[in-house]
Formats: structure tokens, C-alpha cells, sequence
């Protein structure tokens, strides 16, 4: 008869949150984060374990690795054999581990990042410190547990004789959680637990006296006391690790860097590649070659300067822009309790100065069991001397060997494991030299047993035991600090006129996006002419800049592109740019609406941007310099309906003058707009109508003596002189700048700042081209149409509009 199924009718997300929980639970507790006690994952202790049992130890020969992963699979943890090895491995390799817990021949990785050989290459056995993770384990010192299968009994700590969650530290993942604990110098740490037995209210000011901080086993430099302490005191904290780097002169005005220690879990490879690449992409000019100089007797990376090229400036940049300075965050989660914890330094060490104790006090029980059980068969053996004839006698009288035991129990008044010891003895020992023997280790079990019970009855005297086993482990098994600890993180200062050869170049920028720089060599042989763009396209910007400047690049979208001038492709200037999309990631819709040419961020400057529905933002110039220029940044929060249309750079003292479609002409100082930071909205500009919005915005001079041409969509051109634009105030909606007409009336197309000379083309949809003379119109009154330029009616509509100057 087969058993009825059942079904459950349940939620689904209470299903899914429920099974999501258990496997949370399990891979936090059972996987991923070490245990406060013993600083082991699951994983690792099984690996010790499965070793010790198999006898795989120091003082034995190497055996095969795949063997001891077999045995791991098979009795403790039944998962994956390449995560079982790979956790096997980590524990072998000299950069990982502060004190490798396992010793491993053959090749177990690089610090290249190289794999390491297969198991069935390479052989392993425990380390000499491991035997102290191991110690007493066999002395009832800690719990066990059924296997996965019942099988066998696998250990939940390890004794853990010096503190290995600080000297080999710990990084893991589980749902929720992540934990990074740096490697620690063990001299350092048993010096803080030392304190700490001695001064439960130890603070860490007073620990950090004797721990100094982390000791990673590449060595390097570490900057920020601050950052450690407050790790040590919440738990999280963060601190620069610094290549330990120095520099060498060479023949022929030549330098070289010497990288003789690089920061903690840095690939070296991927390092010394990334330094290369910066040499071929022309990004460091100043760099000759850059080489792998590591062997076994340490490790070394040179980077050779060019002749004449200072090598301080270039390793700043390095440690800017590379590995050789990275920023290492502490987040000490471990499970404290059957919880994960966030540990601070005193926490941890009183996790395990609690371990250690239970564990002293554990051992010395068993041992104090073992030493009452021997007593015991000591005195019944010293009684069975003394009375050696009566004993024999019993003996021989009895019928077998049980009935010599209850003999002897009831004739000599023995305890049955006192008659057993004396029916189990061998004739040759019943000699007179024996009972002095007995009576020795009599007196010896009797001083072992006052021991044992003054550690057991007095809390002084087992901290003494512990002190002088923490201080064997400290003598046999210091190794010097390796990492160089700096109180304060040093400033990185980038002299970019040294990383970056000065060279005046023509920077271009089109509308549809095409940017270059052009040597002025290929400019000057083209006399400036022939410019390689598209028919529809037009130049938004072309100007003489330095290779040592940057480019600010707008959009519509609201949004800027910090851009080297150095990095801008080298293009002749008879061929078409590289479009801006292939530098930096763009939207299919976004289009540049301004370029600028910046030589110092640092002037007393405003970036001030002006939205098609009237939305005006003024932030200081400096906001805009950023370090990472692989993306676009914010330069004003746009709405969804609106689009930036404006964006420039001015001085305090300037004025803005805004055009609307519907005429309006609205003119403040630039100082009514207060200063806000990047990324804000920006403030209302002026009192749009329903159906109105800006077209045109001019930057002009309170005094400026220039002039602004009105382009209307119908074609008609009006030239009106700046000093008729009266001061209105914002937010308002301005003063008419054309005449209103009840058929057909004039909206204004754009709105150019002019002088003389300049000119002035209108192209149509049709392809009309008309090149407006600014010089041969005359000034108009506000409240006039114009003349009209181009016919719409018959030549289509204005479809673009753009000036051309003299020096065009």
C-alpha cells in the first residue's frame, strides 16, 4: 500500500521566506563565518581535524593531498572536493595566512594568482602550530557532534592554544553577512591577551599599546592609527595599505622604483600589468619599462623612468591610480555564541580568554580523573606487595581468573579495578625494586592531583597555567612585525605638469559629438581649413588648449563629461573625430550642448546652467574636477519633460539675459542666483506663460557695449544693442522684444551675442543658406519685427542657425 501524498496549500512567499531562512541560517552559522573561539570555518576545522586523526602531523611525512580530501569528503564534509582543496590550500599559502596551518609541497599558487596543481601533485601535512590548534583535544577539552551520517564524532572548536581569529585573520560571504578580519603578529596579539587576564577593563588605547594593528604577511605599509582604533573599538574601520616602495638613480640622469612589498591580497600580475598598460596607453609618457623582477628570494617590481623624467611624481600617480595603494575596510563579524557578532578587539579577546579557560579547566579534569583512576591502582598494588605471599597464595587457590578477582575482593578488602590490576600483573614485576617505583609515582600522582585541584579550585592559578602556556607559544613561535605601521594616511600629490607632457594643441568639438585634438603642426599646414565634419554637423567648440587642461562636456540631459585633454585622441585635422560615445558611455537621445576649454579648476569661477523651462543653477567651477572621468556626472537634476539648454562658465560681476519663444527678454545680475553644490535642481529663472519656454540664454557684461541678434522663425532678424536690455529682476517674466501681431506673429528662433565683424548663417529645411552681415543692420527698438533675412514660405523651414567669427 503506498502512503497518501499531501498537499499544502501555502503562500508562496511564505514558503520561499522560510526555506530562504533555514539555508541563511545554515551558511552563517555552518559555512562562511569563523567561530570567535578557535577563528576556523567549518571547512578549515574539518580539514585539521581529518589530518590529525589520519596522523598527517609535523613531525610525520608528507602524504597526498587528495587523500586528505578524500577523507574530509567521507566523514565531514560532504561537499565539493575542489572547495574542500581550495580551502586546504589557502591554509598553506605564506601570503594568505599570517602562520600557515598547513605545510604543502609542490605548487599551491602564487601571488600572481596562479591555480595551484591539482591534488593528486601535491602533498601536505599539518604545520608545527597547528599542533597547538590541536593540543588536548583528545582530553575531553571540547564538544562533539555526530558526522553528517552518524558515522563518527567531529569536533565543534578546536582548543586553539593561541588566539587564530587575530594572528591569521578571516574574510568570508554568507546571506546577510560578510566578515574581513586582518592577520594580526602573534607576539602582539598573546600580548594583548596577556593584558587583557590581567585587566579585564583593558581599553583599547591601553591594548593598542602592545597591539599596534594589523601585520599582514606581504609585509607593506599601513597608514591610519584612527582607522584602527576604531575598528578595535566598533568593530568597522578603514585603513590605507602602501606598497613599500623605494626609489633608485641610475646611470645617464636616469631613476627607477622599487617595489620590494605590495599591499595585501593584491594580485601581483594583474599589478605589474596595470603599471605596463598606463606606460603603452601614453597615459604615463614618463615610464620607460616596467619588470618582474621576483625570484625566491623575494619580491621585486621595477618601473624605469625615461631620461630626465623624476620619479617621485610618477609613483604618486601610481599609488593614485593603481594597486600599489589600496583602502583595506575591517568588518569583524564572527560567530560569538551561535550568533554572528560584531567584534570589537576586547570582545574577541575575551571570547577566547573564555575558550581558553573552559578548555584548561576541561583538560584538568580528565587529567585529574586519570590521576585518581592510576592513584588508586598504585595503592592496590603497594597493598598487594605487602601482603605478597597471602596474595599469591589467593591466587593459586582460586579457579580462574574471575573468581581470583572476588577473592581477592573479599579476603584483602580490593576494589574490583584494584584486583584486576593485580591478577593483570606480570610475575618479573613482582620484585623489591617495584615497590619503590610504586611509591615514587605515588607521590608523584598524589602532586599532580593538588595541582590539578588548585587549578580547579582557585581561578588565579588556572590564569597562571594559561599565562605560562600563551608565553611558551609566544617564545616558540614569534616571527618580527612585517607590516610598517605610519600614524597618519599620507596625501597623494599629483603634479600633473610632470606626468603629462605640455603640448599646445587645437582641441574640436561638434554638435553631433565629434571630439579631437589636433597637433598644431597638422593645423598649420592645412591653414586651418578643411575641417573633417559631417554635412548636418557644426563646431561647437575649437580653441587653442594645453594638453595639461581639461574639457567640460554638457548635455542635454543634464548631465557633464570631465575629459583630459592629454586623453582626447590625436587626430589630423582633415579627419573626422572620434566620437564621444566610444570614450564615455552615452543615451541614444543625449546630445552635446556646450564644450569648454578649462585650464584651472581652481579659479573663482561658476558653472551656471539655465533649462528650457526656466529652472537656473550657479555652482562653483572647482565642484566640477573630478579623479575618476570614465562617466558622466550630474550637473544639474533635470525634470523629465525638461532639458538643459545653457551651460557656462562666468565671473561674479556678469549679467544673464534670457529669451523666450514668445519674446520675452528677462535680464539680472548673476549674483540674484544664489551658489549651490552639483547634482542640485537649481532655482526658478522667470514667469513662464503656459506655453512659452526659453530659447536663448546670453552671458553679458553689466557694461557690455556689444549687441544681440534676434533670429524669428519666420525668418526676420533684428539687431538690438545690450545696454537696451533694461535690469527686470528675477523671477519675472521680462519685457516684449518683438512686436505682437494678431495673424501669424513672430516667435523668436534664437537669440546670438554679436560683434562687429561676425556673421551670421541660416540654413532652411530646403537647404537655403543664408549668410547674414551683422555689420549692415542697423539697431532696432525693442517693440520692432525686423527685416526679413529668409523667405519660409518659400525657401522651408529654419532647420539651423550658427555664427561664424572673423577668426573662423
Amino acid at each position: 500500500m503506498t502512503e497518501h501524498e499531501k498537499f499544502q496549500d501555502l503562500p508562496l512567499e511564505e514558503v520561499i521566506g522560510d526555506r530562504f531562512g533555514r539555508y541563511s541560517k545554515y551558511i552563517i552559522q555552518d559555512r562562511a563565518l569563523p567561530d570567535a573561539r578557535d577563528g576556523l570555518k567549518p571547512v578549515q576545522r574539518r580539514i585539521l581535524y581529518a589530518m590529525y586523526m589520519d596522523n598527517n602531523t609535523n613531525e610525520k611525512p608528507f602524504r597526498k593531498s587528495a587523500k586528505t580530501v578524500g577523507n574530509v569528503i567521507a566523514n565531514y564534509h560532504p561537499h565539493g572536493d575542489s572547495s574542500v582543496y581550495e580551502a586546504m590550500v589557502r591554509l598553506s599559502q605564506d601570503w594568505k595566512s599570517r602562520h600557515m596551518l598547513v605545510e604543502m609541497h609542490g605548487n599551491n599558487g602564487s601571488l600572481d594568482g596562479d591555480s595551484p596543481a591539482a591534488m593528486r601533485y601535491t602533498e601536505a601535512r599539518l604545520s608545527s602550530i597547528s599542533a597547538e590548534m590541536l593540543r588536548d583535544i583528545q582530553k575531553e577539552t571540547v564538544d562533539f557532534i555526530p558526522n553528517f551520517d552518524d558515522q563518527d564524532m567531529e569536533p565543534t572548536v578546536l582548543p586553539a592554544r593561541f588566539p587564530n581569529l587575530l594572528v591569521n585573520g578571516s574574510t568570508g560571504i554568507s546571506a546577510g553577512y560578510a566578515t574581513d578580519i586582518p592577520p594580526h603578529a602573534l607576539h602582539e596579539v598573546i600580548d594583548a591577551v596577556l593584558m587583557r587576564m590581567k585587566n579585564a577593563h583593558a581599553t583599547v588605547d591601553e591594548l593598542m599599546k602592545v597591539i599596534s594593528g594589523p601585520d599582514f604577511p606581504t609585509g607593506g605599509i599601513i597608514q591610519g592609527v584612527a582607522g584602527i582604533k576604531k575598528a578595535y573599538e566598533t568593530g568597522k574601520g578603514k585603513i590605507v595599505v602602501r606598497a613599500k616602495t623605494r626609489i633608485e638613480s641610475l646611470k645617464g640622469s636616469k631613476e627607477q622604483i622599487i617595489v620590494d612589498e605590495i599591499p595585501y591580497e593584491v594580485n601581483k600580475a594583474n599589478l605589474v600589468k596595470k603599471m605596463d598598460e598606463l606606460r603603452v596607453d601614453k597615459r604615463l609618457e614618463g615610464i620607460a619599462e616596467v619588470r618582474d623582477e621576483s625570484d625566491r628570494q623575494g619580491l621585486r617590481i621595477v618601473v624605469e623612468m625615461r631620461r630626465d623624467v623624476p620619479a617621485e611624481p610618477i609613483l604618486q600617480y601610481l599609488f593614485k591610480n593603481t594597486d600599489l595603494q589600496v583602502t583595506y575596510n575591517f568588518n569583524m563579524i564572527a560567530i560569538y555564541n551561535r550568533r554572528p557578532v560584531m567584534m570589537t578587539l576586547p570582545l574577541m579577546l575575551d571570547a577566547y580568554i573564555d575558550h581558553q579557560k573552559e578548555i584548561i579547566t576541561k583538560r584538568s579534569q580528565y587529567d585529574l580523573k586519570k590521576a585518581h583512576a592510576r592513584l588508586h591502582i598504585v595503592e592496590g598494588l603497594m597493598k598487594a606487595l605487602s601482603i605478597l605471599d597471602e596474595v599469591i597464595a589467593t591466587i593459586r587457590g582460586s579457579k580462574d581468573k574471575k573468581d581470583a578477582k572476588s577473592n581477592l575482593q573479599t579476603k584483602f578488602d580490593f576494589t574490583e579495578i584494584q584486583s584486576e590490576a593485580i591478577v593483570s600483573l606480570q610475575l618479573y614485576r613482582l620484585t623489591n625494586t617495584d615497590i619503590t617505583e610504586l611509591r615514587e609515582e605515588k607521590a608523584q600522582l598524589e602532586a599532580t592531583v593538588a595541582e590539578l585541584q588548585g587549578i580547579l579550585n582557585d581561578e588565579q592559578t588556572l590564569i597562571a597555567v594559561l599565562k605560562k602556556e600563551l608565553l611558551d607559544i609566544r617564545k616558540r613561535f614569534k616571527q618580527d612585525r612585517r607590516s610598517l605601521i605610519q600614524e597618519q594616511i599620507s596625501e597623494i600629490k599629483l603634479n600633473m605638469e610632470v606626468l603629462i607632457p605640455s603640448e599646445d594643441v587645437i582641441v574640436s568639438v561638434t554638435k553631433d559629438g565629434y571630439v579631437k585634438r589636433t597637433s598644431l603642426r597638422s593645423h598649420k599646414s592645412s591653414n586651418g581649413a578643411g575641417f573633417a565634419m559631417k554635412e548636418s554637423d557644426s563646431i561647437l567648440l575649437k580653441e587653442q588648449l594645453n594638453t595639461q587642461n581639461h574639457l567640460l562636456l554638457f548635455t542635454n540631459k543634464g548631465q557633464y563629461i570631465f575629459q583630459p585633454i592629454h586623453e582626447l585622441p590625436d587626430i589630423r585635422w582633415k579627419d573626422l573625430g572620434q566620437h564621444i560615445s566610444s570614450i564615455v558611455s552615452l543615451d541614444d537621445d543625449e546630445q552635446i550642448i556646450n564644450a569648454i576649454g578649462v585650464q584651472d579648476f581652481s579659479i573663482d569661477a561658476f558653472v551656471v546652467t539655465v533649462t528650457k523651462y526656466g529652472q537656473i543653477k550657479r555652482s562653483a567651477l572647482k565642484e566640477y574636477f573630478v579623479t575618476r572621468y570614465n562617466k558622466p556626472y550630474k550637473a544639474v537634476n533635470v525634470k523629465k519633460d525638461d532639458e538643459l539648454l545653457f551651460a557656462e562658465i562666468i565671473t561674479e560681476t556678469q549679467d544673464v539675459i534670457l529669451s523666450t519663444y514668445l519674446s520675452f527678454a528677462l535680464r539680472f545680475p548673476i549674483s540674484e542666483v544664489p551658489v549651490t553644490s552639483v547634482r542640485t535642481a537649481g532655482i526658478k529663472a522667470c514667469n513662464l506663460k503656459d506655453d512659452d519656454y526659453i530659447v536663448a540664454t546670453n552671458i553679458v557684461d553689466a557694461d557690455d557695449k556689444g549687441d544681440l541678434l534676434i533670429i524669428t522663425q519666420r525668418g526676420s532678424v533684428k539687431k538690438m544693442a545690450i545696454k537696451e536690455f533694461e535690469y527686470t529682476g528675477r523671477p519675472k517674466r521680462g519685457l516684449q522684444t518683438l512686436r505682437e501681431l494678431k495673424t501669424n506673429p513672430h516667435r523668436i528662433y534664437d537669440v546670438l551675442k554679436v560683434k562687429r565683424g561676425d556673421q551670421v548663417e541660416i540654413e532652411t529645411e530646403k537647404d537655403v543658406v543664408e549668410i547674414i552681415e551683422v555689420d549692415k543692420y542697423r539697431h532696432a527698438e525693442r517693440h520692432s519685427n525686423g527685416s526679413l533675412a529668409i523667405n519660409t514660405e518659400t525657401d522651408g523651414e529654419i532647420r539651423r542657425i550658427f555664427k561664424i567669427c572673423p577668426e573662423q
